[in-house]
């Protein structure tokens, strides 16, 4: 029974790209108190990935939760790439997740056994996180969706943000783009097998291994590349560092099936909300508009962006390169004197 449910058909939006646009976002939470604490070392008033509160001189605890409607039809594979896009958070601001707790809607006339396969997914992908689901709520809704609130820990003076970018910096991506794209193509039967099958194994893929490299060297910011885009992310990262970033267009890994389906004009939803919201800040140069829109892709469980010292960068890119997807330098971090916040190059 459970083979006959198309989730992707269940839903308006898919994955990330469902997400409230960053700048609606920023108005939605505009005037709303920020309650002082000093053991509050990340909270929402700063764009970042996930909370922190520091507990002891020794230990912090992260926290962040995520969750969206159906990306894949496979209800194993949807509970995956959930499970991966939630937990990226706590990897993004260097912390290990511990505990997590499932995030459910399900119609009411979904297949049990299609609903179980989607939490065995988010289970399995957990437990490959050296983490633990230990327990959870579920609503019903006209829409399945599905996520999870994470738990983790960090030492306090070990915290990566988004906003601790420096001039001179280099900015390191961990995974391609254009799963937003390819995703967008595929609901309407445009995508092929093996690009579908290369966005899955991407969007599978928990960024446990890039944050154990990059902890290793001077981080300055550290962000996922999700529903907001690489620009998007990028922006907020050079906004509160109050630098400029630099991005080489060209050496930026992009899934060369969506590349050419961004230049037939194949492109989500999500793509011009981040383009609307990012578009001001940014000196596009002589880039191709369509692969301009590919850097407005919004991604779903994308890869770490991280702005490394430039003393550390070489070390940190190489050993990237052997247990991630797609290591690459894709610019670097210079002064702000006013104007464009993203130049591309």
């Amino acid at each position: 029974m459970e083979q006959d449910v198309k989730l992707t058909k269940l839903s308006r939006c898919a994955g990330c790209g469902a997400k409230v646009g960053a700048g609606v976002l920023a108005r939605l939470l505009e005037g709303l108190q920020v309650h002082r604490d000093p053991n509050l070392l990340v909270g929402f008033d700063r764009s970042d990935d996930a909370s922190v509160y520091r507990l002891s001189d020794e230990l912090a605890l992260v926290q962040t939760v995520d969750f969206f409607p159906p990306i894949a039809d496979d209800p194993y594979l949807f509970g995956q790439i959930a499970a991966a896009n939630a937990l990226s958070d706590v990897y993004a601001m260097g912390g290990e997740p511990k505990l997590a707790l499932n995030l459910m809607c399900v119609p009411r006339d979904m297949p049990d056994e299609a609903v179980h396969r989607m939490l065995r997914g988010g289970y399995d992908k957990v437990y490959e996180a050296g983490c633990l689901i230990t327990g959870g709520h579920s609503i019903f809704d006209d829409e399945p969706k599905y996520g999870l609130a994470v738990t983790g820990f960090v030492r306090p003076d070990r915290v990566l943000t988004n906003s601790g970018a420096r001039p001179g910096d280099v900015l390191l991506l961990t995974k391609p783009l254009g799963v937003g794209v390819l995703s967008t193509a595929h609901k309407g039967g445009m995508a092929s097998e093996e690009g579908m099958a290369l966005a899955y194994r991407l969007m599978t893929t928990l960024n446990r291994a890039a944050r154990d490299v990059l902890v290793k060297y001077r981080v300055h910011a550290c962000t996922d590349v999700t529903g907001f885009s690489l620009l998007g992310h990028l922006l907020e990262m050079a906004q509160g560092s109050g630098v400029r970033a630099v991005v080489h267009a060209d050496r930026v890994d992009v899934i060369p099936e969506a590349l050419e389906l961004a230049r037939l004009g194949v492109l989500p939803e999500g793509m011009y909300r981040n383009r609307s919201f990012a578009a001001p800040w940014v000196d596009p140069g002589e880039v191709p508009l369509h692969r301009q829109d590919v850097l407005y892709d919004p991604q779903t469980a994308g890869g770490l962006l991280a702005a490394v010292d430039p003393d550390d960068a070489e070390a940190a890119w190489e050993e990237l390169r052997d247990c991630v997807p797609s290591a690459q330098r894709i610019g670097e971090m210079a002064e702000w004197t006013g104007g464009a916040r993203i130049l591309l190059r």
